[in-house]
């Protein structure tokens, strides 16, 4: 195999922080997602907190289903890929922003944590839509 071939294929392949990005878009988001929910749908909140409580599940399934769009154009080298990741981690992050400073989502934080949530929240995006703009692996897709 000449190095220009074993170049083109290390480059499609998808590894390193990207793979990881890939595996918590596609695993641990909706794994996440999944047991905040089953814990808010089991207590029977729905019923005293009404339809904000449902418009919020409602933009989280949606939000996960980016996420999920995004990890798999990344592993399939898509056009686009890392703007629709990019995009997945804002609306993600502007979500959780959301759900942890205003009371139309229950959460079991001691008083006072929530904006430390929140503000992890938006660091952890910030830290993957940097590492998107400045990475050539991304960038190659």
């Amino acid at each position: 195999m000449t190095v220009d071939a074993q170049d083109r294929e290390r480059q499609s392949r998808i590894g390193g922080w990207l793979l990881l990005l890939s595996a918590l878009l596609l695993v641990w988001q909706p794994i996440s997602f999944a047991l905040v929910a089953s814990t808010v749908l089991g207590l029977g909140r729905i019923a005293s907190r009404g339809a904000p409580l449902v418009i919020v599940l409602a933009t989280r399934v949606v939000t996960v289903g980016f996420g999920i769009a995004a990890g798999l154009a990344l592993l399939g080298r898509r056009p686009g890929a890392v703007a629709l990741a990019k995009l997945s981690l804002a609306l993600t992050a502007a979500l959780d922003v959301f759900v942890y400073l205003t009371p139309y989502f229950p959460t079991n934080l001691p008083p006072g944590d929530a904006a430390i949530y929140a503000a992890a929240s938006v660091l952890y995006a910030g830290v993957w839509i940097v590492y998107l703009t400045r990475s050539k692996r991304a960038r190659a897709i």
